[in-house]
């Protein structure tokens, strides 16, 4: 009982071996790449959520269109996806508008480089998620198969021994544990992240498909 109370999870991962201590390590790179990208994923979609709240109060008050494309044009960063999206659908119809461009152009014109323009911020938006929904459904497998191993290499070790005892056996089959525990403590925060982001994601894609409809229905009330 002595030797099993001084294991601890410190000299488990220490004393593993090399093929359990590179898993640990694989999973433990995963683990922090996972947070990174949940964190950043975090700030990225709220500021999008705030910024495109704010352009819809400013577009919805009435105010005039050319000038809000010109207040956004000098500051396209700073006023988010949504208004990326007016400005180039915008300015595209200010383009065919001067060129005397046929009422199909004047819409088929705008339409393209919203879409255009709406498929790039949506990228930029999903960027990573790849990423979260690898390591939530390779984790527990990477771990799976360090416990495997170490479980292996634990057996092997007691093929010497003439009689083989619990305070002989725990130590290896704890340290082949440790990898699953491991694999899945990098796998279960990636899989709620990513559910989380990609509803998220898709709520914000539905309000900038309402706008591109919306946006071109303004349009071509001022076509006719």
């Amino acid at each position: 009982m002595q030797a099993s109370s001084d294991i601890s999870l410190l000299s488990l991962i220490v004393h593993a071996s090399f093929p359990v201590q590179l898993v640990l390590l694989v999973l433990l790179s995963i683990s922090v790449l996972s947070w990174a990208y949940i964190f950043s994923k975090r700030k990225t979609i709220r500021r999008t959520y705030e910024q495109t709240t704010r352009f819809e109060d400013d577009f919805w008050a009435g105010g005039d269109l050319s000038m809000l494309q010109q207040s956004i044009a000098s500051r396209r960063d700073e006023h988010g996806a949504l208004a990326r999206i007016f400005d180039a659908g915008m300015t595209e119809f200010l383009k065919a508008r001067r060129g005397n461009g046929t009422s199909d152009t004047l819409l088929n014109g705008p339409r393209r480089a919203m879409q255009a323009t709406y498929q790039r911020e949506m990228d930029g938006l999903e960027s990573h998620l790849n990423f979260l929904a690898t390591a939530g459904s390779v984790s527990p497998y990477i771990g799976l198969l360090g416990t495997v191993w170490g479980i292996m290499h634990a057996f092997l070790g007691l093929s010497g021994m003439q009689q083989a005892t619990l305070a002989a056996v725990a130590p290896g089959i704890a340290e082949a544990l440790i990898a699953t525990a491991i694999g899945l403590f990098a796998a279960i925060p990636a899989v709620i992240a990513y559910n989380r982001y990609t509803d998220q994601i898709d709520r914000v894609s539905i309000r900038f498909d309402s706008f591109i409809d919306e946006f071109l229905n303004i349009l071509q009330r001022q076509v006719r």
